[in-house]
């Protein structure tokens, strides 16, 4: 029966040092053919826990006309051939991957860019890239379970695995006004502050050395 303390993950949010007229910038968004605010967002590992096929097939089954932006490793990755047989996703124009990004200033602002943030992780605790979705992306829709739930709060919307439940959530979030959008992602920024900023994480270990 050891004596455990549990001390989170941890995010900023400090904006990306990249202007919306960054080069580097453009030159991403010509290369996938994205818009600033046309596009959601995924980043994470691709494999089956984070509920990539549910994710593909659902935004296949909403009416949004803006594109779906996977960061993600995807070379010589089996379940990535799978799902291209068997969701087909492949024929839906508006399904963009984009490789890998490793470059902390792009990322944080392709983030801050994207109109929303899809998240389906469902195993492994607090998640390091929910934590940077909250801390940059203004909209995130997050799969329904505890531990997300317990990053975001009520700053986020939430999905279920249930057929249609996330088309029909996509669907609702694109007509969204700027105004609920920015009033979320306030939130969110404040629940990462209050709760995982750096800081406040450094802090809790500080206090657990010294005790």
């Amino acid at each position: 029966q050891p004596k455990t303390d549990f001390i989170a993950y941890g995010a900023d949010i400090i904006q990306s040092g990249l202007s919306d007229q960054d080069e580097t910038l453009l030159a991403w968004y010509r290369n996938w053919k994205l818009e600033p605010k046309e596009y959601f967002l995924i980043v994470g590992r691709f494999v089956p826990e984070n509920n990539y096929e549910t994710m593909l097939r659902e935004f296949m089954d909403a009416k949004t006309e803006k594109k779906l932006a996977v960061i993600s490793n995807v070379e010589e990755n089996q379940f990535y051939q799978k799902l291209k047989e068997t969701t087909g996703f492949t024929q839906d124009q508006r399904i963009v991957f984009c490789g890998t990004v490793y470059e902390e200033a792009l990322l944080k602002k392709i983030r801050e860019n994207a109109y929303g943030y899809l998240h389906g992780h469902e195993v492994g605790g607090t998640n390091p890239s929910l934590l940077e979705a909250l801390a940059g992306t203004d909209l995130n829709l997050l799969l329904d379970v505890g531990f997300n739930r317990e990053a975001a709060l009520d700053s986020a919307l939430y999905w279920t695995k249930q057929d249609g439940d996330l088309a029909a959530l996509i669907n609702r979030a694109d007509g969204m006004e700027e105004e609920q959008r920015k009033a979320l992602g306030a939130q969110a920024r404040e629940r990462i502050e209050t709760c995982y900023s750096w800081e406040y994480i450094t802090q809790k270990y500080e206090q657990l050395f010294c005790s």
